[in-house]
């Protein structure tokens, strides 16, 4: 028989559980607003491999091919950012091991593994209603170009939110692992220098 304390508990509990769910979802709503260095048009309907632009390639070649095939991607995303492109290349081998068509049981879309105002995401509710309601559908995120442009801006975002990257990278992970996910991405960047 299940006693009072324990059903108790289980309430006081679960309550903590849903403010902390509440207001760590308030935040992704306000975090993409950083402009790019250059003016740089991305859309969900650019059709641009990572094999057709000029830059060169300026991740680690440790990364693994999955992570190299948007190496160019990767690299333009870093310099209109002004972000070092191996942290970017160490955000998407933690989300989504390169798979651009990478979709979590949370509802995060992508190579960088970004959540959708659509899908699944659309039921997550915060106190001013949908918690990802100013962010790109599902189809867009599904875009690679589009997936690491809006991931690079977010990540830039955060930095000069937080002011520190540790900080900046427990704001873009999940929200219930404290810096457990900010520092397997900046242990992944550190090993692959």
């Amino acid at each position: 028989m299940i006693s009072i304390q324990k059903i108790f508990l289980g309430v006081i509990v679960g309550s903590l559980i849903m403010i902390f769910v509440a207001t760590r979802l308030l935040s992704p709503s306000e975090i993409v607003s950083a402009s790019p260095k250059k003016n740089i048009e991305i859309s969900s309907n650019i059709n641009l491999s990572s094999n057709e632009t000029n830059l060169s390639c300026t991740i680690s070649s440790l990364y693994p091919m999955e992570i190299q095939q948007w190496c160019n991607l990767i690299s333009m995303n870093a310099e209109s950012y002004s972000l070092e492109p191996n942290l970017i290349a160490a955000v998407m081998l933690q989300e989504s091991g390169g798979n651009k068509n990478a979709y979590s049981s949370s509802g995060a879309v992508g190579l960088m593994q970004i959540m959708p105002k659509d899908g699944i995401a659309e039921k997550f509710m915060c106190i001013n209603g949908p918690c990802f309601s100013n962010r790109p559908t599902m189809e867009e995120l599904f875009n690679p170009e589009f997936n690491i442009e809006f991931g690079s801006r977010m990540l830039l975002n955060l930095f000069e939110k937080y002011g520190n990257w540790r900080d900046a990278l427990r704001a873009y992970g999940p929200m219930d692992v404290g810096y457990q996910y900010a520092d397997i991405v900046l242990s992944i960047f550190e090993n692959y220098q």
